[in-house]
């Protein structure tokens, strides 16, 4: 038999659940840790920190208010150890990235823009495309280590992404396939970051030239 009080307690709890909760600010340092302590638990470690990802990807807006509004394309380092690098990657618009592989599991998650994908196959030192995917605002894809993927901003303002890989994103080796001839080369981080410049540049003083028309 339930007393009054009970009553009255549990009524209360019911409406407060149905009250709406204000959105919890996106924290980087909390994440980050949050992502650190699901790589190194007892789950899968890939699928723990898609999991991190996913919850504050439900809110995007929380993650871009967090990471700060993008104003041009780079690549900004949140974490790096032997074991898990998370970056911040915002794509110029139009901007496009040739084909690469990683060489370890990745999550990728959109906070503003959109990314597309297209999926490469080797074929001894050439790739070939496979399929092709979308990802938007708030989607969060897992990738597996032997992954080969070119990545397009198909939109004409920036997209902005949390990229999360199982190793050390910078010190491990990986080839890239020539834009042009899909021929294998070694990818270096000084290519990836021209390509960033050049893309900003092209954008940027092409729009600003057309402004002063």
């Amino acid at each position: 038999m339930f007393s009054r009080r009970d009553v009255l307690i549990g009524a209360g709890l019911a409406i407060a659940s149905t009250r709406p909760r204000a959105a919890s600010t996106f924290d980087v340092g909390r994440f980050i840790e949050d992502c650190r302590n699901a790589s190194h638990g007892p789950a899968d470690a890939q699928s723990a920190v898609q999991d991190v990802l996913a919850r504050a990807m439900s809110n995007p807006g929380n993650v871009l208010a967090g990471v700060g509004e993008p104003q041009k394309g780079g690549i900004k380092t949140l974490h790096r150890s032997t074991d898990l690098t998370i970056l911040n990657i915002v794509w110029s618009p139009l901007m496009q990235l040739m084909p690469h592989e990683h060489n370890m599991w990745s999550v990728i998650g959109i906070y503003t823009g959109r990314e597309d994908n297209i999926f490469w196959q080797r074929h001894e030192r050439r790739v070939s495309a496979m399929k092709a995917t979308a990802i938007s605002q708030g989607s969060v894809v897992a990738l597996p280590r032997d992954v080969i993927h070119s990545v397009a901003n198909p939109i004409e303002k920036l997209t902005g992404a949390i990229h999360i890989y199982g190793g050390d994103f910078f010190a491990t080796p990986r080839s890239e396939w020539d834009p042009e001839t899909l021929t294998e080369r070694e990818w270096s981080i000084q290519n990836a970051v021209r390509l960033f410049e050049d893309s900003n540049n092209r954008f940027f003083n092409t729009r600003t030239r057309g402004d002063c028309k």
